[in-house]
């Protein structure tokens, strides 16, 4: 591990390794710590790339964490975890965090394996309320005495399973605090029921008014007996029931504070002090804006949210950007919408990180934000599915995970007519395993009436998504992050024939069927496999996991030796699984097959390319497969 000592311009950050260290610093100082928290950060991220506004956000909030609880004894989950760099940066981590999201660096989220600060593995959201309540029962259980804070952002508060906590967080009244982050957007700005009811509460400034008047009443009767006490409680309840809409959160059994300014330390100290010897559950509602001390993240969060490499002092980006993937989903979205008014699109709080954006624009009346809410965006589609419209739902690759049971019950088994768009999907890079997409070819394929398919290019992309838009019964499409080799587009995208591979390569010593993006990869290693070895390869474009082209494969099955198979996703149950199960099927055994994607383990962060590399999924890696799998066929030949 190389450790960054070039912390000299700096007061305090670096040399304070503990939270310990900061409990003997003044507000003062501590606001110091604060500054140059920010200045890390966005130094760091400038140069990595990494989550910025959120972590912008929550600088005072964690200071006063900190500096008024004893961690690691008390127990700080962090829900999604891209807030936690000033976290890093206070937990004897500041010296590693120049990389910070690099290979063999520190983690972009929390990481048990890294810090006994970090306590939970997180990167998914709306878990920190159900682990919290984990820990406390844990710790009761036990018979330990400490504090367990949860730390959830309001967009994370839109799905269920954050109310699913907070039901058994009530129902068991235990000790524990619960730290809403409101800032009005997850990555996008929020929407939704919830959304307005903290708006609400942010904004009835009378009642925050009146409930200070009641606490100082209720100090200044401290001396005047239990019923007098008794009475402030009754009034400052009644007060609640007249001017706070719904009162939501003490209604499930949760003692509410705020709102609390989540900038000013001296606010949040006092706040977190006040409870902090409480034995039942609180929640503290607390108010901050994304992306607070850069004027660029302030203006543009949702850009900063995962920001690439940019130049600190005009906030743009240190690289064109390319055309994505995303972005040609997007726009063929836009052109097949025009054309058919029963295409719906639907996002689970990513409109801009999935290509909606202006899809938004030009066809509101067709669109649906639905919050982070993965599971409930599959049912809606499934009901507009079976209802006549066509409801293309576009959700990251390693959510769907988070929506099985939909995909199953409320999808598949009604047939409905629905287009799953996977955006993500394989190997992400830099955010690690919890944002890997490399599971979903093993879960859809599974699924009876589900359609796989998955474009090697952009051009490709916009013809499968013609072919979704035309094909009846629920179907998945999944496409990589970031930018493509840049192909031309053709001038119209149009629907190809369902189930049929492509052969972009004749060969006649192996033949290489490849998916996605690892087509191309594939055929720069017939090319290295021809000049250096002299092996003629085929390579075939499958198109489809399901259903699979059985004629292509049988063919090249009886008349090649080998067939090598690659995927970026999980081997077990991935394309080549299919593979290997239509050979079964069809009785042939002479084939020698070797599957190259991602074994049994989780992949760790890392540059895309270094990963691909390392896992052997670039054109060098598949290429020595192929040499490999040649020797087998050879000694299997001599026996």
């Amino acid at each position: 591990m190389v450790l960054d000592n070039n912390y000299g311009k700096f007061k305090f950050l670096g040399k304070v390794n503990s939270p310990r260290e900061l409990k003997g610093l003044s507000i003062a100082d501590l606001k110091v710590v604060c500054k140059e928290a920010r200045e890390r950060i966005i130094e760091v991220v400038s140069e990595n790339g990494g989550h910025l506004s959120s972590n912008l956000g929550a600088v005072e909030l964690t200071v006063a964490l900190h500096y008024v609880f004893d961690a690691p004894r008390d127990k700080i989950v962090w829900d999604v975890g891209h807030q936690t760099y000033t976290h890093k940066l206070l937990t004897g981590r500041a010296g590693e965090f120049h990389r910070i999201r690099k290979e063999g660096g520190l983690s972009g989220f929390p990481k048990r394996s890294e810090s006994e600060y970090d306590v939970f593995d997180t990167g998914h959201s709306s878990t920190s309320i159900s682990a919290a309540v984990g820990f406390s029962e844990s710790r009761d259980i036990k018979g330990e005495h400490h504090k367990v804070i949860a730390v959830i952002g309001d967009g994370s508060m839109t799905a269920g399973l954050a109310f699913e906590g907070l039901n058994q967080a009530g129902h068991l009244h235990k000790d524990m605090i619960i730290v809403l982050n409101d800032n009005e957007m997850s990555i996008a700005k929020n929407i939704g029921a919830l959304s307005k009811y903290l708006n609400r509460i942010i904004t009835g400034a009378l009642y925050t008014t009146l409930k200070d008047k009641i606490y100082n009443l209720a100090k200044s009767m401290q001396d005047m007996g239990e019923q007098a006490i008794r009475l402030t409680r009754r009034l400052e309840e009644g007060i609640k029931h007249v001017i706070v809409p719904g009162i939501l959160f003490e209604e499930l059994g949760l003692k509410y504070f705020g709102p609390v300014d989540g900038h000013s330390l001296p606010e949040l100290i006092e706040t977190f002090r006040r409870i902090r010897n409480y034995e039942f559950p609180v929640i503290v509602h607390v108010v901050t804006k994304k992306g607070k001390g850069y004027v660029p993240a302030e203006v543009r969060s949702s850009e900063f949210h995962s920001a690439a490499k940019f130049d600190v002092r005009s906030g743009t980006p240190s690289s064109p950007k390319k055309r994505s993937f995303t972005s040609v989903f997007g726009e063929t979205m836009l052109r097949l919408a025009e054309k058919d008014e029963r295409i719906i699109a639907i996002t689970a709080a990513m409109p801009q990180g999935t290509g909606l954006e202006k899809f938004s624009e030009r066809f509101p009346e067709r669109f649906y934000d639905v919050g982070i809410a993965e599971q409930h965006s599959l049912v809606f589609a499934g009901v507009l599915g079976v209802c006549g419209f066509k409801p293309v739902a576009a959700i990251y690759s390693t959510f769907i995970q988070r929506a099985y049971d939909q995909v199953f019950h409320d999808i598949c088994l009604q047939n409905s007519d629905v287009v799953i768009a996977l955006d993500r999907a394989g190997i992400v890079g830099d955010d690690g395993p919890t944002h890997n997409g490399v599971y979903d070819i093993s879960i859809l394929r599974t699924m009876p009436n589900m359609v796989v398919m998955v474009p090697r290019d952009e051009n490709q992309l916009q013809h499968l998504l013609a072919t979704a838009i035309e094909i009846e019964g629920p179907v998945s499409l999944r496409y990589p992050r970031g930018a493509g080799d840049s192909v031309a587009l053709d001038d119209e995208p149009q629907a190809i024939e369902v189930g049929k591979a492509e052969i972009l390569r004749e060969g006649g010593d192996v033949a290489l069927f490849a998916i996605g993006n690892m087509v191309h990869p594939a055929l720069y290693a017939a090319e290295l496999l021809s000049k250096s070895e002299g092996i003629d390869a085929a390579v075939i474009d499958a198109r489809f996991v399901k259903p699979l082209d059985a004629d292509v494969l049988m063919h090249f099955a009886r008349t090649v030796g080998a067939i090598l198979t690659v995927e970026e996703n999980a081997l077990a149950g991935g394309f080549g699984s299919a593979v290997l199960e239509a050979l079964s099927e069809h009785g042939v055994s002479e084939v020698m097959v070797q599957r190259i994607g991602i074994g049994d383990f989780f992949v760790e962060h890392g540059s895309a390319a270094s990963v691909r590399a390392r896992l052997g999924l670039d054109a060098e890696g598949i290429a020595r497969s192929t040499v490999e799998l040649l020797k087998k066929c050879k000694r299997q030949a001599k026996k």
